[in-house]
């Protein structure tokens, strides 16, 4: 059996969308100024190697006239007049060389037999070393041997252009830069918004000003965010009218019920209307959780605001302590908080017996409040199902125990509306630990 191994393959493509337009528009701005810039070099190599070409037709029949007419003696007097820049005069034979020559030797030695005229000979050779260089060498009118020394090259660069050139590719960064947080940041607003869209809580509304595109946009995603808090409402609206209309026969049957004999059916008839009442009454109440923000946030102590709730458990007799509290103030729904935590205690009690309520603080904005019991806990894969609406477990949270599967679903709901969360994970040794992180 063999194993195939792959390598691991390296991510060379950015991940945010910014990230790969400014990429891919920096690398066509750069390709687009490196073209331009080669044309500018080609043409001005171009341009050398025309003004070249033109001195040396020019100068080279001039001065070898000037150096054949001077006496030997004052010759060596007017090289320096008669150097230029790619080329100088030597007077002797010069240095032996190859006759290969390249496309621009051959060109410039063509100007120069031209420039000599037919009375001259004239022979080129390249000299090895470093660069192209070229020595023409001729024989003036007396028989002295005269060499002309080339060395081709461009025009020189200005010590300022390579400065413009950076200021220049600092201005296509920032441009590029610019230009795509510009085209950008109204995506990473509808991201945001989308992200953050809960239709029950009063959000300021996407802007719709910008461009036709990012407007169109916008105002779609208020209207959709419009029909959303419509569509929540008119389930409230309907739940509500069906609890309401359903109370009537519902205590009807059961005032019924009670006017019949005694029996074992009656037991069973009573006990299963009031599970339609709480079922009903729970459906309203988790519709309703996710309103929560109707109520109006004030300031409370949330360590003594949960002391008297746990208080209030234990002059009923039930098994609740209180472990550890804080002094922390935070603006918040007392009437959520309070369902939230009722519904956590309630499920604690109910399933491990006894509840133990701690609160701790996470930072300057935020605390945990804390439900612990030593029940049978919930399987690991199950812990966000249970947070689910209608959802019970097969065991020890089944119909036998009265619960609708509403209980924990309405308190991550209440936790949700109050800009909090709720946790919910296993013990070790045993039980389950909800946790409602408040900010």
């Amino acid at each position: 059996m063999s194993i195939a191994l792959t390598a691991p393959r390296l991510r060379l493509w950015p991940r945010t969308l910014g990230s790969r337009l400014f990429l891919i528009l920096l690398a066509g701005l750069l390709v687009a100024y490196g073209l331009s810039f080669s044309a500018l070099y080609q043409e001005r190599m171009q341009a050398a190697k025309t003004v070249m070409l033109g001195t040396l037709t020019q100068d080279v029949g001039t001065s070898i006239a000037i150096l054949d007419r001077l006496p030997a003696n004052e010759r060596a007097q007017w090289l320096d007049r008669l150097d230029r820049g790619t080329y100088r005069y030597v007077l002797g034979p010069g240095r032996a060389g190859v006759p290969e020559l390249t496309d621009r030797g051959a060109l410039i030695a063509a100007t120069i037999r031209r420039a000599a005229g037919p009375a001259i000979p004239v022979t080129v050779d390249a000299v090895p070393g470093g660069g192209e260089r070229l020595q023409a060498h001729l024989t003036l009118t007396d028989g002295a041997p005269l060499t002309i020394d080339v060395k081709p090259g461009i025009m020189p660069i200005a010590s300022w252009l390579p400065y413009v050139l950076a200021a220049q590719l600092v201005l296509l960064v920032l441009c590029s830069w610019f230009a795509v947080r510009l085209a950008i940041r109204p995506l990473v607003n509808l991201a945001r918004a989308v992200d953050t869209l809960d239709p029950s809580k009063e959000v300021p509304r996407l802007n719709e000003s910008g461009p036709a595109e990012v407007r169109y946009a916008a105002t779609a995603f208020n209207s959709m965010r419009d029909r959303i808090a419509h569509y929540l409402e008119e389930r409230v609206q309907i739940l509500a009218a069906i609890s309401h209309d359903l109370q009537t026969p519902i205590t009807r049957m059961k005032l019924r019920a009670e006017m019949a004999d005694d029996s074992p059916e009656k037991d069973k008839l009573v006990q299963d209307l009031t599970e339609i009442e709480r079922l009903v009454r729970e459906g309203v109440t988790y519709a309703k959780s996710a309103h929560g923000s109707a109520e109006k946030p004030s300031r409370i102590d949330v360590g003594s605001f949960v002391e008297s709730l746990v208080f209030d458990y234990q002059d009923t007799g039930a098994a609740v302590t209180f472990g550890r509290g804080i002094d922390a103030a935070m603006l918040t729904r007392p009437h959520a908080l309070r369902r939230i935590l009722t519904n956590l205690i309630d499920n604690a009690l109910k399933f491990g017996g006894t509840a133990e309520v701690l609160i701790e603080r996470i930072d300057d904005k935020a605390i945990t409040i804390k439900v612990l019991d030593r029940g049978p806990g919930i399987p690991a894969d199950q812990l966000q199902a249970v947070l689910q609406p209608f959802f019970r477990l097969e065991q020890s949270r089944n119909r036998g125990t009265g619960g609708t599967g509403l209980g924990l679903a309405i308190a991550h709901q209440l936790a949700l509306a109050i800009g909090g969360s709720l946790t919910l994970s296993n013990r070790a040794g045993g039980g389950l630990s909800a946790e409602v992180t408040l900010r």
